[in-house]
């Protein structure tokens, strides 16, 4: 069986199998079995869903460490955002990687669809030279203390 270990800083923000985990301290984790996760900047929130790239990404990321309930929709949504994509790009490249990504997406690879999404979002940025998304935010409000 292979491991992951991941080094995560005060604040970060990690979201395992749909449940976000914000550190309070720096750590090192080991992940020893198979997970849907995210950390740190690969985390996009929904408000950083604003161009046709970032929208897939969302997409993906929700059918990748959405709630059971959110995969299907978040899939289907990927698929929509795709083929709109698809339809509207003039660059061979951006089409390869979309229909890539979306193959992955399918076969269960999202993190693999997500890498690659990211690069389109990259291309997306250059081309209508927009500045890249901003990292998550450190400074989220405490969750309330249940005692």
């Amino acid at each position: 069986m292979s491991t992951l270990v991941l080094e995560l800083r005060l604040g970060d923000l990690m979201v395992v199998n749909g449940a976000p985990i914000r550190f309070r301290n720096r750590t090192r984790i080991e992940l020893a079995a198979k997970a849907r996760f995210l950390f740190g900047k690969q985390i996009m929130a929904p408000d950083g869903a604003n161009t046709p790239a970032r929208r897939i990404y969302f997409a993906l990321q929700t059918a990748y460490i959405g709630g059971d309930e959110e995969r299907e929709p978040g899939l289907s949504a990927a698929r929509r955002l795709i083929a709109e994509f698809m339809e509207a790009t003039t660059s061979p490249t951006v089409r390869e990687m979309l229909a890539h990504s979306l193959e992955a997406a399918e076969a269960d690879d999202c993190y693999l669809a997500l890498k690659i999404a990211r690069r389109v979002m990259r291309h997306e940025e250059e081309v209508l030279g927009l500045p890249p998304l901003p990292a998550p935010r450190r400074d989220l409000p405490e969750p309330a203390s249940h005692g």
